[in-house]
């Protein structure tokens, strides 16, 4: 075993874990992390499918108890099948614009650059979002409307900018759309299962060849397992922060971190334009 090799799948694992639910951006702070460790090449590509993949089925086991209730009750019960709706509508936009532009944007925009320059101006965006006085519509995932489901799923299709994040884009937007702070979030979890779940499946295809042979495994369970665990706890300690806090704490570490990354290769300090190349 190469033990700098599981060093870096248990770094990754944990970065992916912390952040994919979180509204920093975890394909950003992968790109950044995986550059700054020189983890990269065909390897890289399947690593990141599989530690995405543990983190949603970390979230999915958190969410046992309302999948099964919404998937027994999806034939007779008004409230399941609303829901159901609901995330049907908002899936759909991101997976037209991700099916018809993510190979321009992996070859254009997957870079540290970019992604600093999203984590800086969505912090900025997050700031602005909390100070507006928040007009409640829906105070649970259950309360939305369709019309707030879609419009939420527009909102997650900024996410296709690496460094924007996911989680951020949703939840923010859902904070826009008259969503309490709690069913934003949890909208936020919900949207990401089928999301994450065709991205994981049309990227396994799309990278089927990476799969083909055994060598690494290891690197591979390590991530995994490091990301199922470190999810798990993410979204656990998301939800009791959220009770009682906003998200400015997000923002100005997003900012802090994107400056920080922006300043270093101004300066001359880390060539990010380069590194990983």
């Amino acid at each position: 075993m190469d033990m700098w090799l599981a060093v870096q799948a248990f770094i990754l694992g944990v970065v992916e874990g912390l952040t994919e639910f979180l509204p920093v951006s975890s394909t950003g702070h992968q790109i950044i992390v995986a550059d700054a460790i020189d983890f990269g090449g065909q390897r890289a590509k399947a690593f990141n499918i599989i530690i995405q993949l543990a983190a949603i089925l970390a979230v999915m086991w958190e969410y046992r108890r309302k999948i099964v209730e919404v998937v027994v009750g999806l034939p007779r019960e008004a409230k399941a099948q609303r829901f159901t709706v609901n995330l049907l509508v908002a899936f759909f936009p991101a997976v037209i614009l991700g099916l018809s532009f993510a190979d321009l944007i992996e070859k254009w925009l997957f870079n540290p650059i970019t992604v600093a320059t999203a984590l800086v101006v969505g912090g900025f965006v997050m700031l602005w979002a909390e100070k507006r006085p928040h007009k409640i519509a829906a105070e649970t995932v259950d309360d939305m409307s369709w019309q707030q489901a879609l419009k939420v799923g527009c909102a997650q299709c900024l996410a296709l900018v690496p460094g924007t994040s996911r989680s951020a884009s949703t939840i923010i937007g859902g904070l826009f759309f008259g969503l309490s702070r709690k069913a934003a979030t949890e909208f936020s979890f919900f949207l990401a299962m089928p999301t994450m779940i065709g991205a994981t499946v049309y990227s396994v295809y799309k990278h089927r060849e990476l799969f083909a042979g055994g060598e690494d495994i290891y690197v591979f369970v390590i991530g995994f397992i490091t990301s199922f665990i470190f999810a798990m706890l993410a979204v656990r300690a998301l939800l009791k922060f959220i009770a009682s806090h906003s998200y400015a704490v997000f923002a100005w570490y997003r900012i802090v971190f994107g400056v920080l990354i922006l300043a270093t290769w101004q300066l001359g300090f880390i060539d990010w334009a380069s590194v990983g190349e």
